[in-house]
């Protein structure tokens, strides 16, 4: 068969080449990340094996795993050679991943805006719309819960006051982080996200729930309202 019209496969490659079985045979920490996205994708296209079309992506996103983890099925399947069901398996595959980060990295006690900023990084840190979540904590500011309150699109969510304290009740928390993203990379405050904070914070009061922070993440940095001084 011409191969150049051949089907790269992983079966056809020698076996010392194919990434399920250097996985197998070599362990999981001996495979690249262009490799491992291959076990994802499978198969290649008629021009190139399924290490070569996964390396093409991931120089689309500077070999960067977590720009990759951003990318939507839409955008993955602009990729020749990936079609809708190698698009959703690497989608995926970069979700479990972060959420076994998340599993395995979990901060019982927050002591500053950055204990807390490392919880709602995990979550909200590379999303491309807005999301607005809150920790809950008790008397000694250890966690209780996290939970997402909104999704919204890319400029805005909205925030039900009353399921945010609801949640508070119900968990016995005594005080709460809030936070959202901003999908724009820019971490400012908008006028819209100090009214909420006051109005947060002054639902509070008649409660004697503290709202002791809120955080706006971007991409790889954050903006805390208690460390600017306009809680």
């Amino acid at each position: 068969m011409n191969e150049q019209n051949s089907s790269f496969s992983i079966k056809e490659w020698n076996e010392n080449d194919r990434p399920r079985e250097k996985l197998i045979v070599k362990g999981k920490n001996s495979l690249s990340d262009a490799e491992l996205i291959a076990v994802l994708v499978g198969s290649g296209n008629r021009n190139e094996s399924a290490v070569a079309l996964s390396k093409r992506i991931l120089a689309s996103v500077d070999h960067d795993i977590n720009k990759l983890g951003r990318l939507s099925v839409k955008q993955l399947m602009t990729f020749k050679g990936i079609g809708e069901a190698k698009a959703v398996s690497i989608v995926a595959g970069l979700e479990l991943g972060r959420r076994r980060k998340e599993d395995i990295t979990p901060i019982p006690k927050i002591n500053s805006s950055k204990d807390a900023y490392q919880l709602f990084d995990l979550v909200i840190g590379d999303l491309e719309h807005e999301e607005f979540w809150v920790l809950y904590l008790n008397n000694a500011n250890k966690v209780l819960q996290q939970k997402q309150i909104s999704v919204g699109g890319k400029t805005g969510t909205l925030v039900d006051v009353r399921v945010v304290f609801r949640n508070a009740l119900e968990y016995g928390a005594t005080s709460m982080i809030i936070a959202h993203n901003h999908p724009s990379g820019s971490v400012q405050p908008s006028t819209s996200d100090k009214e909420l904070t006051q109005k947060l914070k002054q639902a509070g009061v008649s409660l004697d729930i503290k709202v002791l922070d809120h955080l706006i993440i971007g991409e790889k940095s954050y903006f805390s309202f208690a460390d600017e001084s306009i809680l």
